[in-house]
């Protein structure tokens, strides 16, 4: 009979730990840190909310009266991007989420005139994006 081994040798095991390793030194970094890609994602999902939110609002102030207590006054020129809080669950941002400039003078223009509106950038604190994500508010008069 013959005297068969079966395994791997010392060398051949040592060179797959080292390919593992080098695979995992490479790889890695790709995967531990996605925190600046959630707040973006938050950042950008608070910017849709929002701007669906000035839509409503608009779409319900143009239905009823703005008297109504569930509209919120959106008015041209008055209004800033902090004006927006109110439209969302709760009434305020979620937490590491703000506007660029809360305090920037909201202003509609007619359809008439170009319909250019301002839009409020909403970012994340730790989001990668630089400029934020844009949400053009939506003047109730």
């Amino acid at each position: 009979m013959r005297n068969v081994q079966r395994g791997f040798t010392l060398i051949e095991l040592i060179v797959v730990v080292v390919i593992l390793g080098i695979l995992a030194a490479v790889a890695l970094p790709k995967f531990i840190d996605f925190s600046g890609d959630a707040g973006d994602a938050s950042a950008q999902s608070v910017a849709g909310a929002l701007g669906s939110a000035s839509a409503m609002n608009y779409a319900k102030s143009a239905a009823t009266s703005e008297a109504n207590a569930a509209v919120t006054a959106i008015k041209s020129g008055t209004a800033t991007c902090a004006s927006l809080y109110p439209l969302l669950v709760g009434g305020a941002l979620p937490t590491n989420v703000t506007f660029a400039a809360p305090a920037t003078v909201i202003v509609c223009a007619p359809a008439s005139a170009g319909g250019v509106n301002t839009s409020c950038m909403v970012k994340h604190s730790k989001g990668t994006t630089a400029a934020g994500f844009a949400v053009t508010a939506i003047c109730t008069s």
